[in-house]
């Protein structure tokens, strides 16, 4: 897959392909079937499938002071779009500029100019243009001058509840990681490099990778059953922490601590990934550090019997 930044031209061979447009956080299964119209208009065009996304997040430029709520970072959007054989990831720079843009504005200088789109799919709730005055029914007039097909397609239900991006969030925030990795298609995981903390893991025999949340919606705090790959492709079996760690003196703010089973090596400064699998309890203070290591032994052996029922 090619990625065209933002602040580049997109090249001419890169041009008229048809493309699934939105933010695209989670690459979930409702994004999955806009992706799915995209690539069914480029098989019958004969062109290149591609996906266009905002950076940063449209939200991050109305609402600055939004609390975390991404669930991937841009490598994991990516790598998920990877996953499902797009030739090319355009950025599209959000700004106030963009914002401002009316909606025939943004179909002419983005969707016609800057990607010569052929083909352009997006949910059919997709808004644009200034205070989103622009529809699907909109997108679809103005392709039929600037010389591209839309299709809206239909919102993507899990019983009587749309499936959505918000949905996903909600499930994460009330610890279920279960109901998240369905509406996903894979665990909900989370990406970072590995800090050096303060080692009382491992002075108790549980060392830890600690990674820091950033922008990544919060999980509910507490213990679960994780994955984790540390850069090599193998998901190795581990429990984890995420929260302040009241025992020994509450952080600032919640951090994410993961055990790897039997694993010994130094993985600081390493991009790591870790899956979460089940949550298994809430964080809980303890009176001592025993303490806290007696219930760090229980919850590997739940952690372990979790994982190993994994499919």
């Amino acid at each position: 897959m090619r990625v065209h930044a933002a602040s580049t031209p997109v090249p001419d061979d890169a041009r008229g392909a048809a493309i699934a447009l939105g933010n695209f956080d989670g690459v979930h299964m409702g994004h999955q079937a806009v992706i799915a119209s995209a690539r069914a208009a480029a098989e019958a065009l004969g062109a290149p499938v591609g996906v266009s996304v905002f950076e940063p997040h449209p939200r991050r430029v109305f609402q600055p002071d939004l609390p975390p709520f991404r669930l991937q970072t841009s490598a994991q959007r990516a790598r998920a779009l990877v996953a499902l054989g797009i030739d090319h990831l355009y950025e599209i720079a959000f700004s106030a500029e963009l914002a401002h843009l009316s909606d025939e504005e943004f179909a002419h200088d983005v969707l016609q100019r800057r990607l010569g789109a052929r083909h352009v799919s997006v949910g059919a709730d997709f808004r644009f243009g200034r205070a989103r005055m622009g529809d699907a029914g909109a997108l679809t007039r103005f392709g039929a001058r600037m010389g591209f097909s839309t299709d809206a397609v239909a919102p993507v239900s899990r019983g009587m509840e749309k499936l959505s991006s918000t949905a996903i969030r909600a499930a994460i925030t009330d610890g279920d990681v279960g109901a998240a990795a369905m509406l996903l298609s894979r665990p909900w995981a989370i990406e970072g490099e590995v800090q050096r903390g303060f080692q009382r893991g491992r002075a108790i025999g549980v060392p830890t990778a600690n990674l820091n949340l950033r922008d990544y919606v919060r999980p509910k705090l507490g213990i679960y059953a994780v994955r984790i790959d540390i850069g090599d492709s193998i998901w190795r079996p581990g429990v984890a922490s995420v929260g302040v760690n009241p025992t020994v003196g509450a952080l600032p703010a919640p951090i994410l601590e993961a055990h790897i089973f039997d694993f010994d090596g130094d993985l600081y400064g390493r991009m790591i990934e870790v899956q979460m699998i089940a949550f298994q309890r809430a964080e809980a203070k303890f009176e001592s550090m025993e303490a806290m290591a007696r219930q760090i032994e229980t919850d590997s052996a739940q952690a372990r019997a979790l994982l190993s029922a994994y499919p």
